[in-house]
């Protein structure tokens, strides 16, 4: 016989050699899937049975025959895996399937990382954002807000309608500059050519814009609209920028007298309480003349009225006294004015006397005054109702002790 012996079966073959001196045994050859095994006979008839038997079952296709016995429990418990998966979820996959999904999955991650760790991080960040359409969320967080507008009887509401209805103004430009985004689509240079386009505003009004945006977001990821892991804060765009704030102006004694001396009624009532107890003009414009008189020679601003919504009272001055004492008796509201309704009639009225413009300059005008005479800026910020820090750093050192003199001491020459 003439080795070595080829055995065919159609196109697969097995391939039988002779025995020699080194390798007493023949040995049957054969490939699957481009690997060589070769097993060894002592027998010629046990070779050519293998060799038989291995050509059909390689031209039958059972690549099945090229696994090693540990490829083989391998290959048992991935079907058993894919068994158990399709049984619990009702998605099949190939075995070919789940390994290429597998690497191409390990081929995004860098190699510190497990596939494990980067879908249970997925699943607390992406995996619960729902896609919501930018001006959807506006609208929802607007209506949100504008509820919080509305006052119970009584009491001030827990937002400003004026505040709100500008967020909300804001926020629908930002809307419609990106429409058709969701806000998961969002990306840093939304936000950066947002804020750029507003290069005519100030710094102070480009930092209220940011805080605006950074409201909004963070309303967002509590919507579960945008990943906490997003990253929009840290965009060059919401980087507040200093404040390129004008030098506190204020108005001076003689001017204040002249605008109390023309002003009448409640107009005058709300100077007078600007300008010698300190209030905010809205302080002024929502209390009622029980604050004013009630506690004896003391002003009761409420936590309702409070723009901090803190509570205090404030002393009422000899000054002030003799400019309110028409007043005693009275009910009701102080000023039934609107706030831009009062801002008009105060423009009027300044520009009749023709007094510069100076802003809230009656406000500036009390603290600045009240710090110069007193030098204690724990005092003057219990007054104004805000921080000694506040105090020293903007209002010491901007006018001289005879002036704040003068201030306290504009009473009236005869109340009409």
């Amino acid at each position: 016989m003439k080795f070595p012996v080829v055995i065919r079966q159609r196109k697969a073959e097995a391939v039988i050699y002779a025995k020699s001196g080194k390798y007493p045994y023949y040995r049957v050859a054969y490939r699957i899937a481009g690997k060589r095994i070769v097993r060894s006979f002592q027998k010629f008839s046990d070779a050519r049975q293998e060799a038989e038997t291995k050509a059909r079952e390689i031209s039958a296709g059972n690549q099945s025959l090229a696994r090693s016995s540990r490829e083989a429990t391998e290959a048992l418990a991935i079907r058993a895996a894919l068994d158990e998966y399709c049984r619990t979820t009702g998605r099949r996959f190939s075995a070919a399937q789940a390994v290429t999904g597998f690497l191409d999955a390990l081929r995004l991650l860098p190699p510190e990382r497990n596939l494990v760790d980067a879908v249970r991080g997925y699943l607390g960040t992406v995996a619960v954002v729902r896609r919501k359409p930018l001006a959807e969320a506006v609208a929802e967080f607007c209506d949100a807000r504008k509820a919080m507008t509305i006052a119970a009887p009584g009491k001030r509401p827990a937002l400003n309608p004026v505040y709100a209805a500008d967020t909300a103004r804001r926020l629908k430009e930002f809307a419609d500059a990106f429409s058709g985004t969701s806000v998961a689509e969002l990306e840093k240079d939304h936000l950066n050519s947002f804020v750029t386009v507003h290069g005519h505003l100030s710094a102070k009004s480009r930092n209220h814009l940011r805080t605006t945006l950074r409201m909004f977001l963070g309303w967002c990821v509590r919507r579960d609209y945008l990943p906490t892991t997003h990253r929009l804060f840290a965009t060059d765009g919401l980087r507040k920028e200093p404040n390129d704030a004008a030098p506190i102006d204020f108005y001076r004694p003689k001017e204040l007298r002249a605008l109390l001396e023309a002003a009448s009624g409640p107009m005058r009532a709300v100077i007078a309480l600007q300008a010698l107890a300190g209030l905010r003009l809205q302080e002024a414009l929502r209390l009622d003349w029980g604050e004013v008189f009630d506690i004896a020679d003391h002003i009761e601003i409420s936590t309702a009225k409070s723009k901090t919504r803190q509570r205090r009272l404030i002393e009422i001055c000899p000054a002030l006294n003799e400019w309110l004492t028409p007043c005693r008796g009275l009910n009701g509201k102080v000023s039934n004015q609107t706030l831009n309704a009062h801002t008009q009639s105060f423009i009027a009225l300044r520009r009749g006397l023709k007094i510069p413009s100076r802003r809230n300059g009656l406000r500036h005008g009390i603290v600045t005054y009240h710090f110069a005479l007193h030098q204690n800026e724990n005092t003057t910020s219990a007054l104004a109702g805000n921080s000694p820090a506040m105090i020293h750093a903007h209002y010491k050192g901007l006018a001289a002790k005879s002036d704040a003199e003068k201030w306290f001491t504009t009473r009236p020459v005869s109340v009409a």
